[in-house]
């Protein structure tokens, strides 16, 4: 399926129905991994709007537990669906079932130390600490043809494997974004429809939240294209705009369907 500019979708009104956003954040709400004004002023346009927003990210349950006090968020979800941590509170919602915490980080060690074997180069990330439902390692020296391999050999150990622009990560196969957003949608606006949710994001462990099947509506910003091969589902639109530009054209274009 061939990727529609986004300013398309005006000619549609394709965005006037959205009700929720979902988007992930680093290199979707960040510019050379930093959040800008131009960010903060969106999201405050999305919040007056009555717009939930809901952050979707590979990041550990610590990073995320701390992010969504500073920003204006119905909540977040951390470590690819692993867990969410709605607005109100601190204490996590697993989005997975775990038998024992403790002997899954193992079991996920582990793995990492079988993976270090075929690949003595790959460097745990320093935020397995804080984690709990995955773990991750560095992948900037990590070519394509080797994330393929990871990925093989991943599923060899009986475990999942997905990658951003950052990190990759080890984790159970049923756990991906599309599956724990579902989850929360589910059990806080179970009156929403599929057509009333837009999902945005940037890498390869987004691409479950661009599956038209169950979210009709869904947005790559621009720097997708780097990853557009790689991808089993793709956005239906994609923005002019990379990084946090992006999510800011499509606020733009989505914020007057919003005000009387």
């Amino acid at each position: 399926m061939s990727l529609i500019p986004l300013t398309e979708a005006i000619q549609t009104n394709a965005l006037q129905h959205i009700r929720l956003i979902a988007t992930d954040i680093d290199g979707t709400l960040t510019k050379n991994g930093k959040f800008t004004t131009n960010l903060l002023q969106a999201l405050s346009q999305l919040k007056q709007a009555k717009i939930p927003i809901i952050l979707i990210t590979g990041r550990s349950a610590g990073w995320v537990q701390a992010l969504k006090h500073y920003l204006p968020v119905s909540g977040a979800i951390a470590e690819n669906g692993g867990l969410f941590y709605p607005f109100e509170f601190d204490q996590p919602q697993f989005l997975i079932s775990l038998n024992s915490l403790s002997q899954h980080r193992q079991n996920l060690a582990q793995a990492f130390q079988i993976l270090q074997v075929q690949y003595p180069n790959l460097q745990a990330s320093a935020d397995n600490f804080f984690r709990f439902t995955d773990w991750t390692f560095e992948i900037q020296n990590i070519s394509l043809s080797e994330i393929q391999l990871l990925t093989e050999l991943c599923e060899e150990l009986g475990w999942g494997f997905t990658y951003s622009t950052v990190q990759g990560h080890i984790k159970p196969k049923t756990q991906d974004k599309a599956t724990g957003l579902l989850k929360v949608i589910q059990q806080y606006w179970s009156d929403l429809t599929p057509e009333q949710i837009l999902t945005i994001g940037d890498s390869p462990n987004d691409q479950t939240l661009f599956n038209s099947e169950l979210f009709p509506q869904s947005v790559g910003v621009a720097n997708i294209l780097d990853y557009s091969d790689q991808l089993t589902h793709k956005p239906r639109y994609v923005t002019a705009g990379s990084e946090v530009e992006g999510f800011c054209e499509i606020v733009n274009i989505f914020y007057p369907f919003l005000v009387p």
